[in-house]
């Protein structure tokens, strides 16, 4: 774990996004109180939690089990003098230490297949107030037909990868209603986060050579660059926005 908290800090992001990705999502939900409370969970180094202070008028509480990546995330907060709108809580996403009917939204990018998509829908309900939204981002297949080195790939690296329609219909047998789907573009996953963590894996490749753990690691992040490279067109992450029935 040590190794792979390496390759990741201090880049950007710790999944595909964007700024201009987390403003579009938001802005797609209407009627939502003026001032809502938000729980971000996995928060990470945060870049969309400081984005999300800047678009709305309520009260964010940013949740991760890494304290360096709230680290970070506190750091910026003092930086865009945003005290009164953001807290930081180490805590795990398994265990929410929240009263139930906490929260307005829930919002979370690229982590609730920690818990699984369907699994974190079901215990992250009972933390929203009545008609409560929850928007989080998910790997998603965009085609019915996916050729056989991208499917392996992500089977054996995410087994709970499954289509836009099948995480669709996992919303409603979950107890949401849809307000929006938003598909990803390539350059959310470039700019904030392919490219710079290629940049990391070249200079710890040389740092790390005959660790057979560490260029394991290594080689594991650039097989799935490699293939998302050859097959972008077949999955990306899709945000979905929902709504509590």
């Amino acid at each position: 774990m040590d190794i792979f908290f390496e390759i990741h800090q201090d880049i950007p992001r710790e999944g595909p996004g964007s700024n201009e990705t987390t403003r579009k999502v938001f802005s797609m939900i209407h009627e939502f109180p003026e001032i809502p409370r938000i729980l971000d969970v996995g928060c990470g180094p945060g870049m969309q939690t400081i984005e999300l202070a800047k678009s709305t008028q309520g009260d964010i509480i940013a949740l991760d089990f890494h304290q360096p990546f709230l680290d970070v995330l506190n750091k910026n907060i003092q930086k865009e003098r945003l005290t009164d709108k953001v807290k930081t809580v180490h805590g795990s996403m398994f265990d929410l230490p929240f009263e139930k009917e906490s929260f307005n939204m829930i919002w979370s990018e690229g982590a609730i297949y920690i818990m699984g998509f369907e699994k974190g829908l079901k215990e992250w309900k009972k933390f929203l107030k009545r008609n409560g939204i929850i928007a989080v981002s998910e790997i998603s297949w965009l085609k019915s037909t996916v050729p056989e080195e991208p499917l392996k790939f992500w089977q054996e690296a995410y087994p709970g990868i499954r289509s836009v329609n099948e995480n669709l219909k996992i919303m409603d047998t979950c107890g949401y209603d849809t307000i929006g789907l938003y598909i990803l573009p390539e350059s959310d996953w470039w700019d904030g986060y392919y490219a710079p963590l290629t940049k990391r894996i070249e200079r710890l490749q040389e740092k790390y050579k005959g660790n057979r753990e560490a260029e394991k690691l290594l080689n594991d992040e650039t097989k799935e660059i490699e293939i998302f490279k050859k097959y972008s067109s077949y999955y990306s992450y899709a945000f979905y926005i929902m709504q509590a029935k």
